[in-house]
């Protein structure tokens, strides 16, 4: 009970902002796994094919970018955690939209792609955005250790819990015997989360990016190298997103089954990620980004040798804690790029985050292309046999990238911003 009391202390010591944040995100976290796992399990189950799964998640891409060009233009209005909370009540509307409907032709499932792609684009841009705002270099690592510990017990929880209640309407008769209306069950617990989520975020006091141009073409080379690090992330993103929820339907079992193998190391991943943020300082971040690459790319291996039940509770165990390693350092050294180049190019910050966005839809895309590329010309079950370990091996590039950052970012503190931080803010 000590312990846990100083770790309130802690979270109490926090800025009001940060803490109301923290929170808001607690609850979203809730909301999380049903449109990152769910959703694809809701696709691949009325249509069938691995190949309208991507094709759904190509479509959420495509309209990524354009939700966070027009909240550029919204940002000099609109307050950031309106932005943000629209971003999370359409994000429900979205879900409910795609799930109206049991069959889903290829137009449905774009047209339910995009209008996902336009809500998660709202969500994230602000999210990113009010982190920034509302944290700096020295505390980032504990904001998203606590943000991740929770995202990563909700991991656990809720996919367990769906997975059960889906499974539970059609072997129990529970709404007629059918799975579809538990999805759409589902779909408006999403939305009833979402406003619970809004509101408590309405209490923040958030500064907004001043009303400045945000979209350029040219930019420091050290920025440059950070977009680089954004392409080989955005390769993996449709896959991590996707594949579990299509290796599980096609080689393990149903959504009771899918919910059960998503929580496979979540306790114990959610301890250690706090463990993590708590104690690690910035140096220890390309350690961090290092482990997580290395799980991810041992995860897609042992699917491809194994390619059957054993080899898919492998992959998503090393799932589990590879992706919230992967951002519990890729956001704070994203972040402290920012921090640097904005004060050298005196630009607006969400200038880079716009660009940071266009990087990643750059690599979603490849990875993607990718995908449908083997599944057309192969089959679908070769694309999600072949593509992951491609995938992870490219994605291993990320840390020679992350040093050549580290080591620009040490030249330009000492050449163009002296007296910007200190030796323990490198990473």
């Amino acid at each position: 009970m000590n312990c846990l009391r100083k770790e309130f202390e802690v979270f109490l010591g926090c800025p009001r902002s940060m803490r109301v944040l923290i929170v808001s995100n607690m609850i979203y976290a809730l909301v999380l796994p049903v449109i990152d796992v769910f959703v694809a399990a809701y696709v691949m189950r009325n249509s069938h094919a691995v190949a309208r799964v991507v094709t759904y998640q190509l479509a959420v891409y495509a309209a990524t970018p354009v939700a966070f060009y027009l909240n550029g233009i919204l940002l000099g209005r609109v307050a950031a955690k309106h932005l943000y909370a629209a971003g999370m009540l359409l994000s429900g509307v979205a879900m409910m939209l795609l799930m109206r409907s049991g069959v889903l032709t290829p137009m449905g499932i774009a047209t339910s792609g995009l209008a996902m792609g336009l809500a998660t684009g709202l969500f994230w841009a602000n999210r990113g955005f009010l982190a920034l705002a509302t944290t700096n270099d020295d505390n980032r690592n504990y904001y998203y250790g606590v943000e991740l510990f929770f995202a990563t017990l909700a991991a656990v929880v809720v996919p367990a819990l769906i997975g059960w209640f889906i499974s539970g309407s059609t072997l129990y008769g529970w709404l007629g015997g059918t799975a579809n209306r538990a999805y759409r069950i589902i779909a408006m617990a999403v939305l009833g989360l979402s406003v619970l989520s809004a509101v408590l975020l309405e209490r923040g006091s958030f500064r907004n990016p001043g009303r400045t141009h945000f979209v350029f073409f040219r930019f420091h080379a050290l920025w440059r190298r950070m977009l680089e690090l954004a392409v080989l992330k955005g390769l993996a993103q449709g896959y991590i997103l996707t594949a579990p929820a299509m290796l599980i339907l096609l080689l393990v079992g149903q959504e009771g089954t899918l919910g059960a193998t998503q929580a496979v190391g979540g306790v114990f991943s959610a301890c250690l990620l706090y463990a993590v943020g708590r104690i690690t300082v910035p140096y220890h971040r390309r350690i961090v980004f290092a482990a997580g690459l290395v799980l991810f790319l041992v995860g897609a291996v042992s699917n491809t040798l194994f390619f059957n039940a054993v080899g898919v509770l492998i992959f998503i165990g090393c799932l589990a804690l590879a992706k919230p390693l992967l951002d519990l350092a890729y956001n704070p050294i994203e972040f402290q790029i920012v921090d640097v180049v904005s004060r050298m190019e005196g630009r607006n910050e969400y200038a880079y985050l716009f660009n940071h966005e266009i990087a990643l839809f750059t690599g979603r895309c490849l990875g993607c292309v990718l995908f449908l590329a083997i599944a057309h010309w192969w089959s679908g079950v070769a694309a999600l046999k072949y593509a992951l370990p491609v995938v992870a091996l490219l994605q291993l590039f990320s840390i020679r990238v992350a040093g050549e950052i580290s080591r620009e970012l040490k030249v330009v503190r000492s050449t163009s911003l002296p007296g910007f931080g200190g030796p323990a803010t490198e990473f």
